[in-house]
């Protein structure tokens, strides 16, 4: 029988399970009927990893760090403006 001050790993998992479902959800609304630029620029600035991102716009990770490595270099040479 577990003690009452250990966590119940079956519990944080479930918990992480809907956490993700719900960042995977609220990234799909961001993005729809949007190109691949615009969404994994959109998800970036939300704070999603490129693994995530790559997965909702249904590409591969090596595009999504493309297109947010660009969107980068394309800010700096605006002068560091975000946006």
């Amino acid at each position: 029988m577990p003690r009452r001050d250990e966590p119940n790993i079956e519990l944080l998992r479930d918990i992480q399970d809907t956490l993700e479902l719900l960042v995977n959800l609220t990234a799909l609304q961001v993005a729809s009927e949007k190109s691949v630029t615009e969404g994994a620029r959109q998800l970036k600035m939300a704070g999603l990893d490129n693994q995530t991102i790559a997965s909702v716009l249904n590409t591969s990770v090596a595009t999504v760090r493309v297109v947010t490595s660009n969107l980068r270099i394309k800010r700096l040479k605006l002068g560091g403006r975000k946006g």
